[in-house]
């Protein structure tokens, strides 16, 4: 009987020896885990690519404004401006409106989203910071997830709402989450035609749609052709840059290749209200339910968000060539 004790003794220590190194392993291997994950100065990055995931997740159904899934995305949408330090400019941060379904009678809520942070100089006069969180939704059974297209830009809000509330900017930030942009830029045609703030106080709109992945590196930033005012602070801001920012996708003969017209900015240039379009070209999962969180590329969206506050500081400061 004591032999077995003996042996049942060892047992017991080498199976905690073993249990200890596989512990010490996992711990290795998630602080490896962590190391490769891109970090900010600027904001948390975990937070953003944490924010996309659950934007992009099959949870939300694709995030159509048709399906009543649609309210949980609001409601995270919502619960993020205020944690980023935005406050609303009226009573609520919900601008709320009625979408008509294509083809159909059938009318649905749409709800953007509309937080500010005052500027420390010129608090009257606005910059406008823009991304739609709607997406496709379900088709065919399958569910368009939309993590670049536009989880990233949404994500994007938050994490520059969050560094601009800790550095507060000359003129005021108006930061909007839209609406149905998928089915015709609905949220955008909504905001400008029903301005927060006088239309003429309106300096700029900086517009984010598809920043998260590009093969080549390369964020561009489509505007100056129509508004070359703003192609200097650009440059200042490409010197920064650390993904490549390039200038162009805003010339008319381009045809297809010309994003004037092809996301939100285009009601405010509608609007005569001077944009620039962050974006990258089109890959092979865009509109396609394989632009999933599992194909965004970490390190290039948060160094691509990071140039857009680089750019947002430079309009800042030159005081978006001021009305």
């Amino acid at each position: 009987m004591k032999d077995l004790k003996r042996t049942g003794g060892w047992l017991i220590v080498i199976a905690l020896i073993a249990v200890t190194m596989a512990v010490g392993q996992l711990a290795v291997g998630k602080r490896n885990e962590d190391a490769k994950k891109p970090s900010s100065k600027y904001f948390d990055a975990v937070k953003l690519l944490n924010d996309v995931e659950y934007l992009a997740s099959d949870e939300r159904e694709g995030r159509s404004p048709l399906r009543p899934s649609i309210e949980q995305t609001r409601a995270y949408v919502e619960t993020q401006f205020r944690r980023s330090g935005l406050v609303p400019i009226r009573d609520s941060f919900r601008q709320d409106f009625q979408i008509t379904e294509r083809g159909t009678e059938r009318k649905v809520a749409g709800v953007n989203f509309v937080g500010q942070i005052k500027g420390k100089k010129r608090s009257d006069k606005y910059i406008v910071i823009t991304a739609h969180y709607d997406h496709l939704g379900i088709r065919n059974g399958s569910v368009y997830n939309g993590a670049d297209d536009n989880a990233s830009g949404t994500a994007a809000l938050f994490a520059i709402a969050e560094y601009f509330a800790k550095e507060t900017p000359q003129h005021s930030l108006i930061f909007v989450a839209f609406d149905a942009e998928e089915m015709g830029l609905l949220g955008a045609t909504e905001f400008v035609a029903n301005p927060p703030v006088a239309k003429e106080n309106i300096l700029l709109n900086i517009n984010m749609d598809m920043i998260s992945r590009s093969d080549k590196g390369e964020l561009y930033a489509a505007g100056t052709y129509h508004y070359p005012q703003f192609k200097p602070m650009l440059e200042a801001a490409q010197k920064k840059a650390k993904v490549k920012l390039l200038l162009g996708h805003d010339r008319p003969e381009l045809g297809m290749g010309d994003w004037t017209n092809q996301s939100d900015h285009a009601a405010f240039h509608a609007a005569k209200i001077p944009f620039i379009y962050f974006g990258v070209e089109d890959h092979k999962d865009y509109h396609r339910p394989t632009d999933d969180f599992a194909n965004i590329q970490p390190e290039f969206y948060v160094r691509a968000v990071e140039t857009i506050i680089e750019a947002i500081r430079e309009f800042d400061r030159a005081g978006a060539t001021s009305k």
